[in-house]
């Protein structure tokens, strides 16, 4: 029972979160609003919901500042972890679009497998080089067309891009012993607050001239859905890691960019060509691959 618990929570987060893409996607294009202004609000907001939420069910919320020991690595998890990887991401939106920058999140597998090798300083075995060789054989086809002379999206993407996944790999690995000793929620909320002041410090976003853009009742709407879905789509993607396994959970994550690209399809009318959707194809199917084979090699090395 707990399993399925698991496996529903990461396929309903993924959803969630690939929904989140193209909706972030249309709020930048239609309105006059920045990367910085919409993340500071929505990690602010979203952060205080979560804790009052917390507070309400007599949970102490102020309990993992007693020990000092957690507090530097909460902040460091909300600055490069939570802010990291929701900056880059919708910097990566806002420069190309929600499937690329979704796709490109979902090369976190590949990041894991350089830092372990690199820690390690060995080469990986066969099965990960092989991985990593089709994932980004995939990748050159999404962003180049099969045409070398020419990239489909800009450099300035592609620094996003690479950016994310890097973010996201920190995002998941990171704060495994904070999650295990205070509970997702309360890391959660903490690190959006921490990560939504520091944004907003560092671009003061009560000095920003795009307060009037809220006036409009629509924007409204959907920086609430953006905050509600998103905040749902972290909170049970990382709630799923207690129920299943890390490798159970990347290969269901692959939910989310296949939901980013059917909802960008419908409603963008974002059409890949066919080398293009070959290479997504190729980047989804290897990075499973990257997950299973390592867990069936673990589970050999065990027996």
């Amino acid at each position: 029972m707990e399993r399925l618990k698991g496996v529903s929570m990461i396929l309903i987060g993924a959803m969630l979160w690939g929904a989140t893409g193209p909706l972030m996607e249309w709020t930048l294009d239609v309105y006059p609003i920045s990367v910085s202004f919409l993340l500071t609000i929505r990690l602010i907001v979203a952060g205080i919901v979560l804790l009052l939420f917390l507070k309400m069910k007599q949970v102490q919320v102020t309990s993992i500042f007693r020990q000092k020991i957690w507090t530097r690595p909460l902040l460091i998890f909300s600055v490069a972890g939570m802010l990291g990887v929701q900056y880059s991401f919708v910097a990566a939106i806002d420069t190309s679009n929600a499937v690329f920058a979704t796709l490109m999140q979902f090369l976190a597998p590949v990041y894991v497998i350089i830092f372990v090798s690199m820690r390690l300083r060995k080469w990986p075995p066969v099965y990960q080089v092989l991985g990593m060789l089709g994932t980004l054989a995939g990748l050159f086809l999404l962003l180049t067309d099969g045409r070398m002379d020419s990239l489909v999206i800009s450099g300035e993407a592609l620094f996003w891009g690479i950016l994310v996944g890097l973010a996201f790999t920190f995002y998941t690995l990171y704060p495994a012993r904070l999650m295990q000793e205070w509970g997702v929620l309360l890391v959660v909320g903490w690190s959006m607050l921490f990560g939504g002041i520091f944004l907003g410090l560092i671009n003061p976003i009560f000095l920003s001239d795009e307060w009037g853009v809220l006036l409009d009742p629509l924007l409204v709407l959907a920086i609430i859905a953006i905050i509600l879905v998103g905040t749902m789509a972290f909170v049970l993607f990382l709630s799923s890691m207690r129920f299943i396994s890390a490798v159970e959970t990347s290969i269901l994550s692959a939910m989310e960019p296949l939901t980013a690209m059917l909802i960008s399809l419908v409603w963008f009318g974002h059409f890949l060509s066919p080398l293009q959707i070959g290479g997504a194809f190729l980047m989804l199917v290897f990075v499973t691959w990257l997950s299973f084979a390592g867990n069936e090699k673990k589970l050999i090395d065990e027996g």
